[in-house]
Parts: structure tokens; C-alpha cells; sequence
């Protein structure tokens, strides 16, 4: 039960990725190119089902997104999706670290402006990794290394 990789994308563009393990299947999937899917998705499920991507489930793992609509206050019509997303273990409970990718949005709307969060480079948001680790816990490590640093 663990969260293998943790992000805040801005439209299809990712401002933040923070990995804690590397994928099983030895394949890494490019930032930019999750942020466009994940863009695209929310797109989809908001103009055919009026809702919010909120988990997919695959085989072996789960994405579980939690996303909020954003503008720069002198521009209401061009709105961003601002999506934090969590790739976890199959097993894991999507809500709570759907709970916990709430309170990471709110967090990182609390500490950029809007101008930054538009504006800035990935660099610029690394410093907030750390908070984000503070946030989800023991929840980046899989259970085998709960046990591991127990002993």
C-alpha cells in the first residue's frame, strides 16, 4: 500500500513530479506526455459526463487525480485544470490519498500565485517537494519498507 509517484500538472503541462519508486515494468513515462493525457482526460469526462476524473484502475496499478479549475484572476475565460495525481499500488485506498491530494493542491495554492503557477518553470516549484513528503507520511513507502525500518 504505498503511492509509487506523486504530480501537480497545470493543463498538459507538469509542474511538479516527484517519483518514490521506479516503475515494475522498467518503462518511465515522460512528465509532459502523463500531463497531456491526464489533460486530455479531464477534458473528455467533463464535456461528455459533466464530472471529474477521479481513479483508474489498472492491472497492477491505480492513478487516483484530485483537479481544480484555474485562472489568472484578469483572465476567467482561459480556466486550467490544476490536477495532483498519485500512482499507487493496486491495493492501496484511493480515498485517502484522494483526502491527501486535496490538502497538496490546497497547500500549493496557499504558497504560489497564480501568476507563478502560469508562469513558472518545473525548478521553479521543487522546494515544495518536501512539503508534499511531509503531507502524504509513510504513505511513499511500500509496506516491505515500513516493516524494513521498524527493525
Amino acid at each position: 500500500m504505498a503511492i509509487l509517484e506523486l504530480g501537480i500538472n497545470l493543463g498538459i503541462r507538469n509542474i511538479l513530479n516527484k517519483r518514490y519508486y521506479d516503475s515494475d515494468t522498467g518503462v518511465g513515462l515522460d512528465p509532459e506526455l502523463r500531463a497531456g493525457f491526464l489533460s486530455a482526460l479531464e477534458s473528455f469526462t467533463t464535456e461528455v459526463f459533466g464530472d471529474d476524473i477521479n481513479v483508474i484502475s489498472l492491472a497492477s496499478f491505480k492513478l487516483v487525480c484530485y483537479c481544480e479549475l484555474i485562472s489568472l484572476p484578469n483572465d476567467e475565460s482561459n480556466k486550467q485544470p490544476l490536477i495532483s495525481f498519485a500512482i499507487t499500488e493496486k491495493e492501496t485506498d484511493s480515498e485517502i490519498v484522494k483526502k491527501h491530494l486535496k490538502e497538496i493542491n490546497s497547500h500549493f495554492l496557499n504558497r504560489y500565485s497564480f501568476n507563478d503557477i502560469f508562469s513558472k518553470k518545473e525548478k521553479f516549484f521543487k522546494k515544495f517537494e518536501s512539503r508534499i513528503d511531509e503531507i502524504i507520511g509513510d504513505l511513499k513507502l511500500k509496506t516491505e519498507d515500513r516493516f524494513r525500518s521498524i527493525f
